[in-house]
């Protein structure tokens, strides 16, 4: 009996000695595997090579699920049906010589158009009509005064949509919408959203004739073939073609029932009229198909006419399935024609090496460079992360505005208040190479003008960081936010 029992523990410890050199073995594959490839940044690299050497089992797992941009070899395929469908020529605003604004740009906005057209295929249009919007009381009525006037399509994309107040006041405005013979179309994101799936709200108005689908279905299936947290992150609303919304509003309460301890949330939104809205449509169009099979290609042909007295304006979409990088390039070319002043702001931080380099070079160059982000992140690892970049920028002589008014949900550019950027895409890895996002730039002085205005509003209710006090912050928590930064690649 005593033999039988050393001969068990003998065997039982080859085999998880056997098991250890196994997993370890698959962890050295999965390393390898990721020096591979070619479209990895090597600082995504060097984070899940410390990821999986520091925690066994548990890395792998984590790296299986989403250590890979997978996007599912069947949704690939049906991106490539709806490109060859809606990428062409006539689909495209920028093909009506009556709006072309390619030769009507000069300097700086010039570049910018030729950049963010080559990035993304959406030229510069002319005889847009854009309202600036920082309230969401604001934004959703206006939001529910157009879904009323509706009287063709209304077309919905959010990342979010709650149950709340705002989520069901605009959820009956698309059911008196659809009453009237209105086709009524909303997308969710299936993560962002998944309580509203779920909710009677959802049934309501499916019940009175809105169509609504979840993008991007999560579940455990899935996770086998695709990339669970690649979301589209997209806030467009497309009303009879020719008028649409974007920016960063969610279709929710500034209240925000997930995370009311952050409340209020702080948004920017535009409302826009004109041909740009064409471009927007079209990226409904295809995210619409990618989870629905329905091909709305009859809704992008008729051109739309310009308004007299429009301004000049880009939209852009980008998105893990193609043009993954063209947030990032739009940005950097941003930082890059600033000249006398620079104004961002980001809800969340996690910048790139690029980034924090161009930010400290414009500021070195003598360019009034300003960064203005929440005082109190959701997150407590962004907060981290994103402090952690606060010494390079700080002694380059960027100016970082910590806003204590809420959650500063903006994700805003003004460049020499003469071109800017509103978008959903936030200042971090995951919305510039994973997320589907959209954005507007708006080549107008007018109009920068009011979004700097806004801007100003932000920095007056925040706290500046003071660069000699930062110097000296305690060693704790600076070493909390470097380890917190060696993970910001993955966040």
């Amino acid at each position: 009996m005593y033999e039988y029992l050393i001969n068990a523990l003998s065997i039982a410890n080859l085999a998880g000695e056997a098991v250890i050199l196994l997993e370890f073995a698959f962890r050295l594959s999965l390393i390898v595997w990721m020096l591979s490839q070619r479209r990895v940044e090597p600082a995504t690299r060097l984070s899940w090579i410390i990821l999986l050497l520091a925690i066994p089992f548990l890395g792998s797992i984590i790296f299986l699920l989403i250590g890979e941009n997978r996007f599912g070899r069947r949704r690939v395929a049906r991106h490539r049906e709806v490109l060859a469908a809606l990428d062409r020529p006539e689909t495209h605003a920028n093909s009506d010589p009556a709006v072309n604004a390619a030769g009507t740009l000069e300097g700086p906005a010039r570049r910018m158009a030729r950049l963010a057209e080559q990035v993304n295929g959406a030229g510069a249009v002319l005889g847009n009509r854009i309202e600036l919007f920082g309230d969401t009381d604001r934004v959703l009525a206006g939001l529910e005064r157009d879904i009323d006037a509706a009287t063709d399509h209304c077309h919905l994309l959010f990342y979010i949509w709650l149950d709340d107040a705002a989520g069901t006041r605009i959820g009956r405005a698309l059911i008196r919408a659809a009453a009237r013979g209105v086709s009524c179309r909303v997308l969710v994101d299936g993560v962002g959203s998944k309580d509203f799936l779920k909710s009677d709200l959802r049934r309501e108005m499916e019940t009175g004739g809105v169509t609504v689908r979840d993008a991007l279905p999560a579940n455990a299936v899935r996770a086998i073939f695709a990339r669970l947290d690649l979301r589209n992150h997209r806030k467009i609303v497309v009303i009879d073609r020719e008028l649409g919304w974007t920016g960063s509003q969610n279709l929710a309460e500034a209240s925000f029932a997930p995370k009311p301890e952050f409340a209020p949330w702080v948004d920017c939104a535009v409302r826009i009229q004109g041909p740009v809205v064409k471009e927007l449509h079209l990226l409904f169009v295809e995210d619409w198909y990618l989870d629905t099979n329905e091909m709305l290609v009859e809704t992008l042909l008729p051109p739309i006419a310009p308004i007299p007295g429009g301004v000049t304006a880009q939209a852009f979409g980008t998105g893990p399935n193609f043009q993954n990088q063209a947030a990032t390039q739009v940005i950097q070319c941003l930082v890059h024609e600033a000249c006398e002043e620079l104004v961002m702001t980001t809800p969340y931080f996690v910048p790139d090496n690029a980034t924090v380099v161009n930010l400290a070079t414009a500021a070195r160059r003598g360019v009034n460079t300003t960064l203005i982000v929440p005082r109190r992140n959701d997150s407590r690892l962004v907060g981290l992360a994103s402090r952690s970049s606060y010494a390079p920028l700080l002694e380059a002589g960027v100016r970082i505005h910590e806003f204590k008014g809420g959650l500063l949900h903006a994700k805003t550019t003004v460049v020499d208040r003469e071109i800017a950027l509103v978008s959903s895409a936030n200042l971090d890895r995951r919305s510039l190479f994973l997320n589907f996002e959209a954005g507007l730039v708006v080549y107008d002085g007018d109009f920068a003008g009011q979004l700097r205005f806004l801007q100003q509003q932000y920095i007056d209710s925040s706290v500046e960081i003071d660069p000699a006090s930062w110097e000296n912050i305690p060693r704790r928590r600076r070493i909390s936010q470097n380890a917190a930064a060696l993970l910001s690649p993955l966040l």
